[in-house]
């Protein structure tokens, strides 16, 4: 099992060698890079072709790189215009699409294989207006993406558009061939119903179509992105259920949430409560 990590726990900061070269040190194999342009400027080819430099010499993969989630109105801080492929407005739908292919042609100065995708926002409610929206969205971005060798990936939110059974219709009636999931536990351990069924009632309607899971952790009540174990997920039921996959060697990584604050671990002693977790998720998994 490869020990995948998310820089989401680095948002805050910008991607450089350093930070790179901490994540390889605590044991990880591979990252994938979340889109923000305070953290790395994905509209950059020179900043995208150094980030492949430094994994290169740390002996890091790039396993996948998750979509931004807003447009950025400055490349020095967090925050910005929302971006969804759900927009329903065609001008705001295209500008989004225009921002999110910039992401996904970073490929060809730094390959890799999956981009996650969010279906809207974490509130987004299950409109037929959306859903054409999404559609046609995915239609365009699909295909642009096989174009430099990367797979569109939606993941499992908490809003009514990301609901896995939803995903799963959407996925029928569109019939877009290309598109396959990424399974989030964590959100999944957030949908309502008995805590036990949760992760499977959610793994069940993507499970042929999952080519990757986001591993995280929370108390059942909001999405916190802690470590495994750190919460009420049940991981010995929950390994069981990913097992299930079809597909062999299911990438799974874990993304966490950074703490903040002036009485914050550092980078360091984050990666190695990190790491700690992951060596008892591999244990039971084993």
């Amino acid at each position: 099992m490869q020990r995948l990590l998310s820089t989401y726990l680095f948002v805050s900061r910008k991607l450089t060698r350093e930070l790179l070269g901490q994540i390889a040190d605590a044991g990880f194999s591979g990252v994938e890079i979340f889109c923000s342009r305070a953290h790395f400027d994905y509209t950059s080819r020179t900043e995208a072709r150094d980030v492949g430099a430094m994994l290169d010499s740390l002996g890091l993969t790039l396993t996948s790189l998750h979509a931004p989630t807003s447009r950025d109105l400055s490349a020095t801080r967090e925050g910005g215009q929302p971006l969804s492929i759900c927009e329903v407005e065609r001008v705001r739908r295209i500008e989004a699409m225009d921002e999110l292919k910039r992401a996904i042609d970073i490929a060809e100065d730094l390959p890799f294989p999956r981009m996650i995708f969010h279906m809207g926002g974490t509130r987004e409610t299950a409109d037929p207006r959306k859903r054409d929206a999404a559609f046609s969205s995915l239609e365009h971005l699909i295909l642009h993406a096989r174009h430099v060798g990367v797979t569109i990936c939606v993941e499992n939110t908490t809003s009514e558009m990301g609901d896995p059974a939803y995903l799963r219709s959407f996925y029928d009636e569109t019939r877009l061939t290309g598109l396959r999931f990424n399974f989030d536990i964590g959100h999944a351990h957030l949908a309502d119903g008995p805590e036990e069924e949760r992760v499977e009632k959610g793994f069940a309607p993507l499970r042929d179509l999952v080519v990757g899971a986001h591993i995280h952790d929370n108390h059942g009540e909001k999405d916190e992105h802690l470590p495994p174990y750190d919460g009420t997920i049940d991981w010995e039921n929950a390994i069981k259920v990913l097992k299930t996959a079809p597909v062999s060697d299911l990438p799974l990584l874990l993304e966490l949430k950074e703490k903040t604050g002036p009485d914050a671990p550092g980078a360091q002693e984050q990666l190695a409560a990190a790491s700690k977790a992951w060596d008892r998720f591999e244990e039971e998994w084993g």
